[in-house]
């Protein structure tokens, strides 16, 4: 058996460092939630491959970090069946260059290069990945993406000096120009309180709400989280405070969104969060982890919704949602009574994925799969009627898993073989 590196430890659960430490650690800090950006107003761009750069054609795409600590970015026109070995065909990653906190659209992939001061676009060809153009964003560190429109990209997140400000900025993404950069005026960390994180940014009849809580260092390696998700308001574009709403129900409202996702839209333009108060990121493992609710027209939390998660039979913590439609999602909780603590939570397969009901507040079932391990994952993929679920198994490998939602079977797809170790994120590349 290969002992598991440092690097992947830190990849998937690093230690609870507070926002704002220096180790190359940080970098993929559990609470380096407040990534964003800064500084760079009205800024150009530089094309490395000129106007003629075109997208991958493949519909998915999966990040892979090997056995002998390589990474790899493999694509595919099919999850359905087959087996893929990384080493053969996917393109090898600059560990120093790439890392799982991606965003992933339309064939392209996009990441904040910190030590360049650089937002990046990439594609991926002939097994490697290749720079597109590249947008100048200094004293950055991103929290959050949300997509305005094809190709204008808001990005939140805090200034990396002391991860004390809220920041926003704008990139028009067809040629990386950055349209707009600015600070969003949410109080700075007060009291015993010294960094903060922004945890969702949904935009709704002009209006940019923004979910965020505060953090308190406890150490050089640790720290916790205030008991109240905070909710503010702008008015958009002018990025103007409208107010700042409070609720003490639960916290650390969602979570780095290029890492995992945490909330979505129904329908119907109900707008749902997850929270995080877990040791893997809130660190407030006291309080419940659950699932807030924005009716559609409305720009306030609704008081009357709130579904308990940890207070169902679920009975633990949760990290990651994805919506399947008709008032149905699936959620990837942990075991409690299978991981020690932080140091073995990415390692252990202890997590275990539930289908849940938010009209009815209930549990439907428990997903026939095997335990999966990695502390946070993009591990889902809903298409049409179908669930592509990865799963990271210590004793059945690694296999993308298919789940009918009208029907309700499950059955394996197509299996990670070779050099594969974990599989860290899946993304649909094409519609």
């Amino acid at each position: 058996m290969m002992k598991i590196s440092n690097k992947l430890l830190v990849k998937y659960c690093p230690a609870h460092s507070t926002p704002g430490t220096t180790t190359s650690s940080v970098k993929k800090n559990i609470l380096f939630l407040s990534s964003v950006l800064a500084l760079c107003g009205l800024l150009s761009c530089r094309n490395t491959s000129g106007d003629a750069a075109t997208s991958t054609q493949k519909k998915y795409s999966i990040y892979i970090l090997g056995r002998d600590a390589k990474e790899y970015i493999v694509e595919t026109n099919t999850l359905d069946s087959g087996i893929i070995y990384p080493e053969k065909t996917g393109a090898e990653l600059d560990e120093k260059e790439m890392d799982r906190d991606l965003i992933a659209k339309d064939g392209f992939y996009y990441r904040l290069n910190r030590k360049k001061a650089s937002f990046i676009k990439y594609t991926a060809t002939e097994q490697t990945m290749k720079e597109v153009a590249t947008a100048p964003l200094e004293n950055f560190a991103i929290d959050n993406y949300y997509w305005l429109n094809k190709d204008s990209l808001l990005l939140t997140g805090l200034n990396t000096t002391d991860f004390s400000q809220v920041k926003y900025a704008i990139i028009k993404t067809d040629d990386m120009k950055v349209l707009t950069i600015g600070d969003l005026a949410i109080p700075l960390p007060f009291g015993k309180y010294t960094s903060i994180s922004t945890g969702f940014t949904e935009l709704k009849n002009k209006q940019l709400f923004v979910g965020y809580t505060y953090h308190q260092r406890l150490s050089s390696y640790d720290y916790t989280t205030s008991d109240t998700t905070y909710l503010a308001l702008f008015n958009y574009p002018q990025m103007t405070k409208i107010r700042i709403d409070k609720d003490v129900r639960s916290t650390y409202p969602g979570g780095t969104n290029m890492v995992q996702p945490y909330s979505f839209n129904d329908e119907k333009g109900n707008y749902y969060f997850m929270t995080c108060p877990g040791i893997a990121l809130g660190n407030r493992a006291d309080i419940s982890t659950g699932i807030f609710r924005i009716n559609a027209g409305e720009n306030a939390l609704d008081k009357n919704y709130f579904f308990n998660i940890s207070g169902t039979v679920i009975n633990n913590h949760a990290y990651g949602i994805w919506y399947l439609g008709g008032k149905q999602a699936i959620i990837r909780t942990e075991r409690k009574d299978l991981f020690k603590g932080l140091s073995d939570h990415y390692s252990t397969a202890h997590f275990e994925f539930y289908l849940i009901d938010l009209a009815t507040q209930k549990v439907i079932k428990k997903l026939e799969l095997p335990l999966d391990k990695g502390t946070r994952r993009a591990c889902v993929i809903v298409s049409g009627e179908m669930a592509y679920i990865s799963v990271n198994s210590t004793k059945e490998g690694n296999y993308i898993w298919l789940y009918n939602i009208k029907t309700g079977n499950l059955k394996k797809g197509l299996q990670l073989a070779g050099d594969t170790d974990f599989m860290m994120r899946i993304d649909q590349l094409q519609k």
